[in-house]
Formats: structure tokens, sequence, C-alpha cells
């Protein structure tokens, strides 16, 4: 058995493990900021009996929209398609379509965007360095309800989680999710605009959260949210 093997495990409910199957067909939407990368892997994927590349996008905005239209078993995710690492998507994607099973496949081999992109919600994470039978691997586990790691993470994924125990807390938790997320964004510098287009809201549904927000923290204007915010460490 290969490293990588030993390292997918069937998800648990309580103590008990979910009986969970391949699908016949394995279904596919790759997500990635680089045409070359997703040609590379959809022509992996069209020689490999039973999986079927149904969508491709480049943007976060659009892979939200392209899983929602086309419900794979499998999104193929870079984080950097998902705003630079920041993993908020994956969880909007995981609970919008819980069917679908997130496997992240990134040259990012940052330990922070690991977890983070784990307790969003991936199933998997493989680096960009995977062989091609990793990858196809990869998508069987993932689609069949197991949790993937690659090689070379499996070996520290333990102290991983032990860290990301000890971090501190949420420093706003007067925040909904939601508002959370759009709280990261101003951080960032993104503008009301680039945040509805991200997840493909309307431009007076961010409006309304952006107010309840500066209400919440208790600021008067975008400029106090943004130091407060990076103060606190978001936005990065």
């Amino acid at each position: 058995m290969t490293q990588l093997e030993q390292t997918a495990v069937p998800l648990r409910r309580g103590h008990d493990i979910a009986v969970l199957h391949r699908p016949a067909t394995v279904t596919v939407v790759l997500a990635d900021t680089q045409p070359a990368i997703r040609h590379g892997v959809r022509s992996l994927l069209e020689r490999v009996d039973g999986v079927s590349v149904v969508g491709e996008a480049s943007t976060s905005s659009g892979v939200v929209t392209e899983t929602a239209r086309c419900r794979p078993n499998v999104l193929v995710i870079d984080v950097d398609t998902v705003a630079a690492g920041n993993c908020l998507l994956i969880d909007q994607i995981a609970r919008a379509c819980p069917e679908t099973g997130i496997l992240v496949f990134s040259a990012r081999d940052c330990d922070t965007t690991v977890v983070d992109a784990i307790r969003a919600g991936a199933r998997g994470y493989l680096l960009k360095n995977a062989d091609p039978d990793q990858i196809v691997r990869g998508i069987q586990a993932v689609a069949a309800g197991e949790f993937l790691i690659g090689k070379t993470i499996a070996a520290r994924f333990g102290a991983l989680l032990h860290a990301a125990a000890e971090r501190a807390p949420y420093p706003f938790p007067q925040l909904t999710g939601k508002e959370r997320e759009v709280l990261d964004r101003i951080a960032a510098g993104r503008s009301n605009v680039a945040i509805a287009r991200e997840f493909a809201l309307a431009s007076k549904t961010i409006s309304n959260r952006v107010s309840a927000i500066f209400a919440k923290l208790g600021v008067a204007d975008r400029a106090e949210a943004i130091v407060l915010a990076r103060d606190a460490g978001l936005g990065r």
C-alpha cells in the first residue's frame, strides 16, 4: 500500500464508519486560474475509464456557478482560484453543494492553507507535484467519500491539526458567518461590487451586510473597518 493510500480514510458519522461508494461514473469540475493546468488534468482524466470532466472554471465566481450547475461528484480546485488562498469560498461551496467532494490541488504547501482548506470543508489536499496516478486515485477517493491528503503533507498533518486547535478564537464573534466572509474581503481592500461578483449576489445584499458589520463593530466607515480588521489579522 502506498503512502497516499494509507492517508485515505472513510468519513465518520459519530463513531460509525459511513458506508460510501464511488459512483459508476465520477463527474468532475476543474477550477484553476491557469488554463494549462486545467488542460493537463482534463487530458489525464479523459484517459481514465469511469471519470468525466463536466465543467471548468478560472475564477471564484465561475467555480460557484459551475459547481451549482453541474453538481459534480468532485470539485478539483486550486486555492488560488478562491481569492489567493482564502478558503472561505470552499466553505460556501461545501454548504451549498454537500454532495460534491472538494479536492484541493495546489502548489501551496503552506500549513495554514492546508488546515484552513480542510476545516472549510475540503475532503482532500494534493500538491501539484503529485504524479498522475496520485491525482486519479485522489479524485476517486474523494468521490467515494474518503478524506485524503498527499504524501508530503501526511507526515506533519497531526501536528498541523494540533497547532490549529491552539489558534486564537475569531476576533469578532458578534458577526455571522456570512458577515465574516464579507469583512475579510473588506480587509483585503475589495469593493462591494467585487465582493458581490465573487459570491454571485446582488450588490444590495452585500451593502446590507456591510452596514450590519459596521453597526456591530461600532465603526463609522469602511476605512475604520479595514484598520480594525487588519489589526485583528484579517484580509491576509
